[in-house]
C-alpha cells in the first residue's frame, strides 16, 4: 500500500505464497491442507508440561542475553554428543525462530553487500536479506542435478560485493540433502573468496539417505560458518518460536547487541521448554522422525504412480517438491487447479524461485490416512490422467 506514513520498501506487497495460504485454506469446509511445514502433530505433552512447571517455579523474567545458562548447555552438549563438533559457550546465542536469520545478515552485511542464496529457496530469504540492506543472488539448482549446488555456477556469481552464502540442508522445499562432497566444494570456494557461510540447519532430524552433515564440521569453516537451528520442526514446536545461533564468539557478540534491542531476551518460558526437549530428545524424537519418514515415502510413492506428476525418491525433510510439467500448465495454475479439484492446499513450485516453476511443494504435515485422501481426489483430476 502506497502511503505517505508508510516507508517506501513497503509500498509493494511482499506478502509469501505462504502467508496467501491460510485465505485460500477457508475457501472449502473439507480442504485438505498440505501448504505450510506447521504438522498436525503437536508439541510433546512432556514438553509443555515441563515448561509449565518451571514457570511456577519462577522461569518467567528475562533471562541472559544470549540465553538461559542451561540451554546453551544443553545445545553445547547436543553438538558434542550427536554431531561430535565442540562448540563453546560464547559461541551460542539463543533466539526467536526466524529472527535467527536475520539477526545473523544484521551482523554482517553492510548497505548492499551481496548474498548469494541457491533457489529453489524457503520464501523468506531474499526478503530477509533485503530487509538487513543486503542484495539477494539467486543460484539455480535443478532436478536434474539432484537440486545439489553447482560450484561453477556459484563461482559465477560471485562479485566484489558478495558477502556471504546461505544454504539449507535437508532443504526446504526440495527435500534434498547436500552431499559430502557439495559441502566440501561450497567450504573451498567460500574459503577461496573469504566468504560468510550462513547454514539454515532446522531439519537436522530429518536426513534420511545419510547422517546429517554440519556446515561446522568441514574443515576450516568454524571461523566463517554461522548456523541457524531452531525447535519448531525437529521438535514440532512451531509455535514456541525459538532458535539458537552458533558462530565465532565475535559474530555471536554483535547478535547479542542488536538481539537485546529487539527483543531483549527470548521468551523464557519457551527456552525452558526447549532445555526439556533437548535434554529429552532420545525419548521424544525417534517416534516423530518415523512418523514423518512413513508419510514422505507414501506420499512420494504415490506422486511416482500418477500420470503427469513424478518426484525424486526422499532424502529429507517431510516436504516433497513434484514435477508437473508435463501438464503443461504453469506451477500457480496447477496449485488452483488441485485446490479447486481436489479441495488439496498446496504451493507453487514459482514461489520458491523461478526455477522452481513446474513444480508442486507439499508438506506432508497430515497422517498417511490423510494423505490417501488427499492423493485419492488428486488421481481423478484430468491434468493427472
Amino acid at each position: 500500500m502506497e502511503h505517505r506514513f508508510i516507508t517506501k520498501r513497503f509500498w509493494k506487497d511482499t506478502s509469501t505464497a505462504m502467508s496467501k495460504s491460510y485465505a485460500m485454506a477457508r475457501q472449502f469446509d473439507d480442504v485438505i491442507n498440505l501448504s505450510l511445514g506447521d504438522p498436525d502433530l503437536i508439541t510433546d505433552a512432556n514438553i509443555s508440561y515441563a515448561a509449565y512447571q518451571d514457570s511456577l517455579a519462577g522461569h518467567t523474567k528475562y533471562t541472559d542475553f544470549r540465553g538461559d545458562p542451561e540451554l546453551r548447555k544443553a545445545i553445547l552438549d547436543y553438538y558434542h554428543e550427536e554431531l561430535h563438533i565442540p562448540i563453546k559457550d560464547e559461541e551460542i546465542c539463543v533466539s526467536c525462530a526466524c529472527l535467527a536469520m536475520n539477526l545473523a545478515l544484521q551482523a554482517i552485511l553492510d548497505d548492499g553487500d551481496e548474498v548469494i542464496i541457491h533457489a529453489p529457496y524457503y520464501t523468506q530469504y531474499p526478503q530477509q536479506i533485503e530487509l538487513a540492506r543486503g542484495v539477494p543472488v539467486i543460484l539455480n539448482t535443478y532436478e536434474e542435478e539432484d537440486f545439489q549446488i553447482n560450484i561453477e555456477r556459484l563461482e559465477s556469481l560471485i562479485t566484489d560485493k558478495t558477502k556471504a552464502l546461505v544454504i539449507n540442508t535437508p532443504n526446504n522445499p526440495t527435500g534434498t540433502c547436500f552431499t559430502e562432497e557439495t559441502m566440501r566444494n561450497i567450504a573451498a570456494v567460500a574459503i577461496k573468496h573469504d566468504l560468510v557461510v550462513i547454514s539454515d540447519e532446522i531439519y537436522t532430524l530429518y536426513s534420511f539417505e545419510n547422517p546429517f552433515m554440519s556446515m561446522l564440521s568441514v574443515d576450516g569453516m568454524r571461523e566463517r560458518t554461522i548456523v541457524i537451528n531452531s525447535f519448531s520442526k525437529d521438535y514440532t514446536m512451531t509455535g514456541w518460536r525459538i532458535g539458537h545461533i552458533i558462530a565465532p564468539d565475535f559474530i555471536i557478540d554483535v547478535i547479542r547487541q542488536i538481539s537485546e534491542k529487539l527483543i531483549f531476551t527470548a521468551p523464557t518460558i519457551s527456552q525452558r521448554a526447549a532445555l526439556y526437549a533437548m535434554t529429552h530428545r532420545d525419548e521424544i524424537q525417534p517416534a516423530m522422525r518415523e512418523e514423518y519418514k512413513s508419510r514422505v515415502f507414501y506420499a512420494a510413492e504415490r506422486i511416482n504412480n500418477i500420470p503427469n506428476m513424478s518426484v525424486m525418491s526422499p532424502r529429507g525433510t517431510f516436504y516433497l517438491f513434484f514435477n508437473i510439467k508435463k501438464t503443461g500448465l504453469t506451477s500457480q495454475e496447477v496449485q488452483m487447479k488441485i485446490l479447486q479439484e481436489a479441495h488439496v492446499l498446496t504451493l507453487p513450485g514459482s514461489a520458491f524461485g523461478d526455477c522452481g516453476e513446474g513444480y508442486i511443494r507439499i508438506a506432508c504435515t497430515v497422517g498417511v490416512d490423510k494423505l490417501k485422501e488427499a492423493f485419492d481426489r488428486i488421481e481423478k483430476m484430468d491434468i493427472f490422467k
